[in-house]
């Protein structure tokens, strides 16, 4: 029996909240002296939501309801929250850095997950979102050294 579900499900729940920090920090930096970061911002929040439907279709395939709501460690321990206080501010510079840290959250989540006992279908998919993601940190990295 492989690991699938739980490891799907927590990667559910970082996603979503992956997806609406991004979406927060867009709409945050829109207006502002940096507002060329939006686009980039709502790119990821697309692509976070991309992610989690894979993985929720991928758990439907397998008669998994993988959407149902996380653990309560995940809920205590999302990295995303973080974002929350950025938010509260207009320091651009704050939104970035509360997304570093959201990513870096994210980029854990995918790496406690490929340690897991996963099928090769799922192991794939975790694999080449976990790539992503990382990429993500490190464009957002970017931006935050640029700026």
């Amino acid at each position: 029996m492989t690991d699938d579900k739980d490891a799907a499900k927590e990667l559910v729940e970082t996603l979503k909240d992956g997806e609406r920090g991004y979406a927060s920090a867009a709409d945050k930096v829109r207006d502002g002296d940096h507002a060329e970061w939006a686009t980039t911002l709502q790119r990821f929040s697309e692509q976070r939501a991309d992610f989690r439907r894979e993985i929720v279709e991928m758990g439907h395939d397998y008669g998994d309801d993988v959407d149902e709501g996380g653990t309560v460690t995940a809920a205590l321990h999302r990295g995303w929250i973080a974002l929350k206080d950025a938010l509260t501010g207009d320091d651009p510079d704050g939104v970035l850095a509360a997304c570093v840290t959201g990513e870096d959250h994210a980029v854990s989540e995918y790496e406690k997950a490929l340690e897991q006992d996963l099928s090769a279908g799922f192991r794939e998919v975790v694999t080449r979102q976990h790539a992503a993601v990382v990429a993500a940190r490190d464009e957002v990295k970017a931006l935050q050294s640029a700026g």
